[in-house]
């Protein structure tokens, strides 16, 4: 897993022990853009309708409003879908069926392992860095059209659009052929130039992974 694709992310952390949401703070700060902290739900509300957040990791119990009176508020009173990561005790099972309810993305048990919970959050995440790395690429292959043109473009296109959470692209040079039309040469040459700027990268025989770091510069 690749952590370093969380330092954009932004949290919001919901925990009323202090000591606690010091220390997770500390650990989360390594990996992610901003960690907010709020004791109750009351506080946790007022930062995410402040704030862009990313994820949430809340505890469950909490003096004033709980973690799952937070969650209710802010997907029926404010129509925010946030993913979410709830942290729990054994002794609060009674809440995990409203938690089920709600859709939450995640569950970690008390006391939270750092480990799991940025495991967690990588898992919860991926699908969001993923599309926006897409959409990242999709802005440099419009601009790309005007220098390559044709169907070069297309073949690129084609690549960006079936790669796996991995950017493994598993199709082959007959799916290219028979989707766009083009020669075999034609898409056997496109790859050679792809590999040879560091585009794409060999993983095995026939099977390819997008490197999109020379495309948008991260």
């Amino acid at each position: 897993m690749d952590f370093n694709s969380l330092k954009d992310c932004v949290v919001l952390y919901v925990e009323d022990e202090k000591s606690v949401q010091m220390q997770t703070q500390m650990i989360l700060k390594d990996f992610v853009k901003e960690v907010y902290l709020a004791s109750n739900g009351e506080e946790g509300i007022k930062i995410a309708l402040e704030n862009h957040i990313d994820i949430i990791v809340t505890d469950i119990l909490m003096p004033g409003m709980n973690g799952i009176e937070m969650l209710k508020k802010l997907k029926n009173e404010y129509n925010m879908h946030i993913p979410t990561i709830i942290t729990t005790a054994f002794t609060e099972t009674d809440h995990l069926m409203d938690a089920i309810a709600l859709k939450v993305d995640g569950f970690i048990m008390k006391p939270v392992n750092i480990k799991d919970l940025i495991s967690n959050m990588y898992t919860i995440m991926l699908p969001k860095l993923h599309n926006k790395e897409l959409q990242g690429c999709s802005f440099i292959i419009e601009g790309l059209a005007a220098l390559i043109g044709g169907k070069k473009i297309e073949i690129l296109r084609y690549i960006i659009n079936h790669l796996d959470d991995d950017k493994i692209f598993n199709g082959s040079y007959q799916e290219i052929i028979d989707n766009i039309g083009v020669s075999k040469p034609t898409v056997v040459h496109m790859f050679q130039q792809l590999l040879k700027v560091g585009i794409l990268e060999k993983v095995k025989n026939k099977m390819y992974r997008f490197k999109n770091t020379k495309l948008i510069g991260e």
